[in-house]
C-alpha cells in the first residue's frame, strides 16, 4: 500500500519524504488556505514546490464546478508539471470531465467519495484513483472502511483500474485496516504514519539494549 501525505506543509512533506516511505502527496484548497497560501498564482507556485519535493504523484484540485471550468482548469494544473494528478469532485459534471481527461491521457483523482456507488461511476469514467473519506463516513456513524472493502470487492469483480486511495485517514488504526482490506493508498497526517513507529514494548527493549551495552 503507497502512503501519501495529506498537507500542503512544506516542512512535514520534506520530513515525510526522509522518513523514506513517502510516495505521494494530497492537498486541498482548505489545507492550502491552513497554511496561508491563498491567489492562483501562490497555489500554482505551492503545487510545484511541492512536486520538487516528492517523487511520487501530487494531488491538485479544481475547485471550477461546471464540466469547461474544471476541464480549463485541470489542463493548466496538468501541464504544471509530470506528477500532478487533477483532483475532480464527485459529481456530475465531475464524471463528464473524468471521462474526458481519461481520454486526453490527463491523470485525476475522483474526491468526496462518499458510496460504493459513486466509487462505480468514477471507475467506469477512467479515474485513475477515487477516494473514499473515510473518516467523514465514521463522524456520521457510518463504517469508512466497509465503503473500503465494497470498492475492493467491486473493482476486483470487474478488472477496474482505478486505486483506492483512503482519505480523511486519521490515525493508524485506519492506516492497518485500510492495508488489511486492500487499499492501494493510505493518504493521511504525518502524525498517523509516525504512530506506526510507536509501540511501548520497542522502547522497553531498546532501554534494555542500551543499558546492556552500557555494563563493563
Amino acid at each position: 500500500m503507497k502512503f501519501f501525505i495529506d498537507t500542503a506543509n512544506l516542512a512535514q512533506i520534506k520530513e515525510a519524504q526522509e522518513l523514506g516511505v513517502l510516495d505521494g502527496v494530497t492537498t486541498n484548497p482548505s489545507l492550502m488556505a491552513k497554511e496561508g497560501i491563498k491567489g492562483q498564482d501562490k497555489i500554482i507556485q505551492h503545487y510545484i514546490d511541492i512536486c520538487n519535493i516528492v517523487d511520487g504523484d501530487v494531488s491538485a484540485e479544481v475547485i471550477s464546478t461546471d464540466f469547461k471550468g474544471i476541464v480549463e482548469e485541470g489542463e493548466k494544473l496538468a501541464a504544471l508539471h509530470p506528477q500532478i494528478v487533477v483532483k475532480v469532485p464527485m459529481i456530475k459534471d465531475g464524471v463528464k470531465a473524468l471521462k474526458y481527461f481519461s481520454s486526453k491521457g490527463i491523470r485525476t483523482n475522483c474526491t468526496l467519495v462518499f458510496s460504493s456507488g459513486q466509487a462505480i461511476l468514477a471507475a467506469k469514467a477512467g479515474a485513475t484513483y477515487a477516494s473514499p473519506f473515510i473518516g467523514r463516513l465514521d463522524d456520521v456513524s457510518f463504517d469508512g472502511l466497509d465503503l473500503i472493502a465494497s470498492m475492493r470487492l467491486i473493482y476486483d469483480n470487474y478488472g477496474y483500474e482505478t486505486q483506492i486511495l483512503a482519505a480523511s485517514v486519521r490515525h493508524p488504526v485506519h492506516i492497518i485496516k485500510c492495508a488489511e482490506i486492500g487499499a492501494d493508498v493510505a493518504t493521511c497526517p504525518l502524525s498517523a504514519i509516525t504512530a506506526l513507529l510507536n509501540h511501548p514494548l520497542t522502547d522497553i527493549g531498546l532501554a534494555k539494549f542500551l543499558a546492556d551495552a552500557g555494563k563493563k
